[in-house]
């Protein structure tokens, strides 16, 4: 077997699985957030009212994270919020993170809840991004969760496993987020649709946490049920200096059954940039050179890190963000904006004319601080660029690293970067 099916086979108690089989799955851990945790409150309210359990299975087991919408920026948020604060005292969740902790992808790994070999469900898509721990790791709605959070259990259909290789070392100011866009690109975004989607090679191997986090977090753009790595020295080191709780790491045999292989070499990649309004319209950067821009967005759950965040203050150095442009950096969680705080970067950008605000989602998703206009155009370093994604329906958004995004701000058109680098993977 894979990962993933060994992992859902020991979930379900089976010495195996096999793909199309339909299996009932025990929950290692549950997250909902600001935008998600009331309705999935609301259907588990209706599931008690219908006989089912009024408490819910195991209270250190779900986590909560104020994200989306952080500080509230409507009535109708903060209504979310302390619906959630509320039953979170009821039922004494006290694994709740409500003040600008950061984004949900970031905190859940951060603070040692994800650990290898673990099935995490999400009320979020992005939570495949747990599988750069090799963790099972998938997003869900409100009533599967609701269900979740009365019984502890799940069911998933077995799916059919995609092994993708990267090889090559990436050169100049080329990252883990241009490899995905370029595989997104070549695969499409329905290309993995209810797919395992296991990434492998020396390219995978070498990477950091962080370069491995942004590979999984966008699996679900090609349609991926789940993305998964077999952590290496350095993830492993992340998560035991994060949790002193066990974990079993698992491996896909070397006879393991793919529906299909794919293999990239990344060595004479340049950076990548997906196009309005889809996240498989993808190009190298130079074809786009010089398209005008209102607004440069740094962070995200995708590219939102501290290493993204050095990268970006690098290209930007001592110069200035073009005076037509709006260029919005958001941490990706409290961890991150205090190490870059510490270490000047934050500073860089202030310096430079960037609007640096509190850890969360909201210009990603178009929820506040950074909303399009009618006719806008925005550079980012977010997951998706669906039309309306970010503001008005009649915007657009261009995906891109995050070098690309700080020298575009800089110049005020989409611009890559002149600078010489290292490898960013």
């Amino acid at each position: 077997m894979n990962m993933t099916e060994k992992i859902l086979a020991e979930a379900a108690g089976l010495r195996e699985v096999t793909p199309g089989e339909i299996i009932e799955a025990r929950v290692d851990l549950a997250m909902t957030h600001d935008g998600t945790s009331p309705p999935t409150i609301r259907t588990f309210r209706d599931i008690a009212s219908r006989g089912g359990p009024a408490r819910v299975w195991d209270p250190e087991r779900i986590v909560m994270v104020f994200d989306h919408n952080v500080p509230a920026n409507t009535i109708g948020a903060a209504e979310f919020q302390r619906v959630t604060r509320e039953f979170a005292r009821e039922q004494g969740i006290v694994n709740i993170f409500q003040n600008a902790a950061g984004i949900c992808h970031q905190v859940l790994p951060e603070r040692g809840f994800v650990r290898p070999g673990m099935v995490i469900v999400g009320a979020d898509s992005h939570t495949c991004t747990y599988g750069a721990f090799g963790a099972f790791a998938t997003g869900m709605g409100a009533t599967d969760m609701a269900m979740v959070f009365a019984t502890g259990k799940t069911w998933f259909m077995v799916p059919e496993a995609m092994r993708i290789e990267v090889t090559g070392e990436p050169e100049g100011h080329v990252y883990a987020k241009d490899v995905i866009l370029h595989i997104i690109g070549e695969i499409g975004v329905d290309g993995a649709t209810y797919r395992s989607v296991e990434f492998t090679g020396d390219t995978i191997e070498s990477m950091d946490v962080s370069g491995r986090m942004t590979i999984c977090n966008m699996a679900v753009e090609m349609g991926a049920k789940n993305g998964i790595m077999e952590p290496n020295r350095q993830t492993l080191d992340y998560v035991r200096a994060r949790t002193g709780r066990e974990f079993r790491v698992y491996s896909s045999d070397e006879d393991s059954q793919y529906l299909e292989d794919h293999h990239f070499d990344v060595s004479d990649l340049e950076p990548q940039v997906a196009c309005p309004d889809d996240v498989d319209n993808v190009c190298p950067v130079h074809r786009v050179e010089g398209t005008h821009i209102d607004e440069a967005f740094l962070g995200s759950c995708t590219n939102g890190r501290y290493e993204d965040l050095k990268i970006a203050a690098e290209v930007i150095s001592d110069r200035r963000v073009h005076e037509d442009v709006r260029f919005i950096v958001s941490p990706a969680s409290r961890e991150i904006y205090l190490k870059a705080l510490e270490d000047g970067i934050i500073k860089t950008f202030i310096r430079a004319g960037a609007i640096v605000c509190n850890p969360g989602c909201g210009p990603c998703l178009g929820a506040h601080m950074g909303v399009l206009a009618p006719g806008e155009v925005s550079i980012a370093t977010t997951n998706r660029n669906f039309r309306g994604r970010m503001g008005d329906p009649a915007s657009s958004v261009y995906l891109a690293n995050p070098a690309v995004v700080a020298e575009s701000a800089i110049e005020g058109v989409i611009s890559a970067p002149q600078q010489e680098a290292g490898n960013g993977c």
